[in-house]
């Protein structure tokens, strides 16, 4: 099905599009742990292709609610639809003996016909290979032939015998047939009036076994399957057993030819030990004197009780009766999810019906899937169906919470936090004002991170409680109290913590650490909406981006720019009223006229030309000149047009007040910006119910501090009006 580049862990890594469940539409993808999924399939090449590992039992361990269970589903999908394909079908025989009898003869292909004509044919119970009805030797050759004319680089390999099932009616049909003298006896034991060839396809119970948790029985019933006493009387098998009396209801059974999975395999630690001679000889016991030959990929799945059960003689040391399993069983450990866009997904998966695995184009489009809001329909009282809103930001803030608790602090420095290292692992980068550090230049590894945290049912629960409650906010207009917002989330995952039985004291204690730095960036991240509204009548056009860059381009290189009337020289002016109306960088005071400062050289040959440059170089290739660049997508220059501030506000709204946000007086600036913003924020996907809510929670932070911030920009005017005099 081909791969995909994904971006986990701050790395860019190929991911198998199989593991995204497309063949039941995303229902069962599996998110993240791209890396161990990338190790599993490197095993099964290697088993295929028979260079190794084919005695070992491929394992899966990790906590709750880490996707195993998914896997598990991705892989019975996945299988199935393959084998609907025609490269893909599978095959397995059926016998009838009933045309063996002497009274009827040879005559069975034109007596019966219509429903009744399957009535005496048996499929063979374990999927025996077509191929394992010739003689050794002959399968051999065929093989041989096979796989000279096959392009696959994996060889077709059949070294089954036949089921005891299918060598039953084989042997009964060889000994008829060689009491009346027939010739030819394998062809005419291989009859189409006995044998038919049959095409099935792929699912749990054939070709596919999975042995649940609750599942129970002696260790040959889990196994195999049990004998049936009434069936043994019936065929009147005079004292022997005979193995079309056999119930193959066993998960290797089941699962021969493809893949037998034992779930929550700590409650099955005694069939493990059992399991040991299958992936060596590829065999197992009926009975005593009746074996079965079964080719089926053992995978068991664990959470991490399966550990302690596995060492629970170790302190014996060589002693350890557990030490051949533990040899054989090769660990692939699942972990918590530790990006903030593959928790959020999976969060909506959880509550929702979403199924469509998340491929953003880049990353706004990742970011503006983080952020979005959710709306569902909440059955409240009988007969009673209300729409509910998760705000923007409220599953982000959920999803981010729970990743930073599964990260390690110890690779901390220059004054970062966790939610720096999780924005590092989503984005691969911090942004700090005009400068981006990427994630290399801190040189984490993640190893061990994501084997601990809060798991994503916890956070489902809390969600869904919250859903189910009305808060007190009041509004003369708008639902209000019907949006659960970001801090909503986060208070009740923070109370949540104390009544949890899932969480140590000690993970709680740790867990309610670090929920200040999550609060603050998802209140930065409101208020980048709430400022992006203000500032929407002011917005920059491409045009003027790229007309600012051509002329700062040309001032630096001594060039000329292009115009109606020819080349002419950069214009000092309009570089000045950009950096500083549009950028709101610089004042007057920064300029001599339009001569610029040395402060001002140096922003445009340092954030300017040097990005320029670097993105040129970055997307060099055939063909490529700098006309082709966007320049308003270069990284910094677009950060430092994204950048806005109060300072903006200000700046072009003089009589803006904050205090009166809630309830601005008519036909004044602070009412018209408040109109402008919520627009805005409605047009980016906010309800006009959230979008009150959170600049309601934005301003009220800002008015706290605005009448400082507004004193001490008027003094720093007067400071450089007087240094300037």
């Amino acid at each position: 099905m081909g791969t995909r580049t994904v971006f986990e862990e701050g790395e860019s890594r190929e991911r198998y599009r199989f593991f995204d469940d497309p063949a039941n539409d995303g229902k069962h993808a599996v998110l993240g742990n791209t890396e161990v999924l990338n190790r599993f399939v490197d095993d099964l090449r290697t088993i295929a292709a028979d260079r190794g590992k084919s005695e070992k039992i491929l394992w899966f361990d990790g906590p709750t609610a880490t996707g195993k269970s998914e896997l598990k589903r991705c892989l019975i999908n996945g299988l199935r639809a393959y084998s609907k394909t025609d490269a893909g079908r599978r095959y397995t025989v059926e016998w009838n003996i009933t045309a063996a009898d002497e009274t009827r003869g040879l005559s069975y292909g034109g007596e019966v016909s219509g429903p009744e004509a399957d009535r005496d044919w048996y499929e063979s119970p374990v999927q025996a290979h077509p191929l394992s009805v010739f003689p050794r030797s002959v399968r051999q050759t065929l093989l041989g032939e096979l796989n000279e004319e096959a392009t696959n680089h994996i060889q077709t390999t059949v070294s089954e015998e036949l089921d005891p099932f299918s060598r039953e009616a084989y042997n009964y049909l060889e000994e008829t047939y060689r009491r009346e003298g027939v010739d030819q006896l394998f062809s005419t034991i291989t009859d189409p009036q006995h044998l038919r060839i049959k095409n099935y396809i792929v699912d749990v119970g054939q070709g596919i076994g999975v042995l649940h948790s609750e599942d129970d029985g002696t260790t040959k019933e889990r196994l195999v399957g049990s004998w049936m006493p009434s069936m043994l009387q019936k065929l009147d098998s005079r004292g022997r057993k005979n193995p079309q009396a056999f119930s193959y209801d066993g998960v290797l059974s089941q699962g021969n030819g493809l893949l037998t999975i034992v779930e929550d395999a700590s409650q099955h630690a005694d069939l493990l030990q059992k399991l040991l001679n299958v992936p060596d000889e590829g065999h197992v016991k009926l009975d005593k004197g009746i074996g079965m030959d079964v080719d089926s990929q053992l995978l068991i799945i664990s959470n991490p009780d399966l550990n302690s059960e596995l060492d629970k003689y170790a302190d014996r040391n060589g002693e350890d009766p557990l030490k051949a399993l533990k040899r054989r069983l090769d660990r692939h450990e699942f972990r918590y999810l530790t990006n903030i866009s593959l928790e959020a997904e999976l969060i909506r998966r959880e509550l929702t019906d979403e199924t469509t695995v998340w491929q953003a184009s880049d990353e706004a489009d990742l970011k503006s899937k983080i952020r979005a809001p959710l709306s569902m329909d909440v059955r409240q009282e009988p007969g009673a169906v209300s729409e509910r809103e998760l705000a923007p930001h409220a599953i982000e803030a959920a999803a981010l919470y729970s990743v930073v608790t599964r990260l390690e602090p110890d690779e901390l420095s220059r004054g970062y936090d966790l939610v720096d290292k999780a924005l590092l692992y989503e984005f691969g980068y911090i942004q700090e004002g005009d400068e981006r550090t990427p994630v290399e230049d801190f040189g984490f590894s993640a190893e061990g991170e994501g084997s601990q945290g809060i798991p994503v049912t916890f956070t489902r629960d809390i969600i869904a409680d919250l859903l189910h409650k009305e808060f007190d906010r009041h509004h003369p207009e708008l639902d209000v109290g019907s949006v659960v917002m970001p801090t909503d989330i986060l208070d009740a995952m923070t109370s949540g913590l104390r009544e949890a039985p899932v969480f140590s004291r000690g993970e709680r204690s740790e867990y309610r650490e670090h929920i200040s730095p999550v609060r603050e960036h998802i209140q930065e991240r409101q208020e980048e909406d709430v400022l992006a509204g203000l500032l929407s009548e002011r917005s920059v056009e491409r045009e003027t981006v790229e007309s600012y860059v051509e002329h700062v381009y040309a001032w630096y290189d001594n060039g000329t720019v292009e115009t109606r009337r020819g080349p002419a020289d950069p214009d000092p002016l309009r570089m000045k009223l950009f950096e500083t109306e549009q950028l709101g960088r610089f004042e007057a005071a920064d300029y001599a006229g339009t001569t610029p400062s040395n402060a001002v050289k140096r922003f445009r040959k340092e954030k300017v030309i040097t990005a320029l440059n670097r993105y040129a170089w970055e997307n060099r290739g055939e063909g490529f000149t700098i006309e082709n660049v966007d320049l308003s997508e270069i990284p910094v220059i677009r950060a430092v047009l994204d950048e806005h501030d109060w300072a903006d506000i200000e700046r072009l709204y003089e009589d803006f007040d904050p205090t009166q946000w809630n309830n601005p007086p008519a036909n004044t600036e602070t009412a018209r910006a408040k109109e402008r913003t919520i627009e805005y924020m409605c047009e980016q996907g906010y309800s006009r119910a959230s979008a009150e809510l959170t600049s309601r929670t934005v301003l009220r932070e800002i008015a706290d501090k605005w009448d400082w911030e507004k004193i001490l920009s008027d003094s720093k005017k007067l400071e450089k009006n007087a240094a300037k005099t």
